[in-house]
């Protein structure tokens, strides 16, 4: 992000200062659906807890991790992203990479980083790991 855009007012809508579109494909996801997805990953993170690891502590995080890392990395969303038409991309567009959903899920596992947004309804995980999360459809 420029220095313009990060010091320039909100604009009419999350995303406007980032020149993304106010609705549809590539516009940035709202906060119904980035929390249904983390609830999805939540819950088929917890089914493969209880199948294999019941009682290990921290076991259903470090399974939320890996399925964030890996799945962002190779499929640019988790489950929930995929499933609800949303992709975490750069923030000037592409691919990822490897190690922006690792700084992006780590900040997502302490909490605070997602539910602190700034003008465009970006997480400070995705703030500092200079991600969007947008939707596909």
């Amino acid at each position: 992000m420029s220095a313009a855009s990060a010091s320039a007012s909100p604009g009419r809508y999350p995303g406007e200062r980032l020149g993304l579109p106010e609705s549809g494909p590539g516009s940035i996801a709202r906060p119904g659906r980035r929390i249904g997805a983390i609830l999805i990953d939540f819950a088929l993170c917890y089914v493969v807890y209880a199948a294999f690891f019941f009682g290990s502590n921290w076991a259903s995080l470090a399974i939320f991790a890996v399925e964030q890392i890996v799945l962002v990395t190779l499929l640019g969303g988790g489950v929930g992203h995929l499933l609800l038409g949303m992709r975490v991309i750069r923030l000037h567009g592409g691919w990822a990479g490897w190690w922006r959903p690792a700084v992006r899920t780590a900040l997502l596992c302490l909490l605070i980083p997602a539910v602190i947004w700034d003008a465009d309804q970006r997480g400070l995980h995705d703030v500092f790991a200079d991600t969007l999360l947008v939707r596909t459809r």
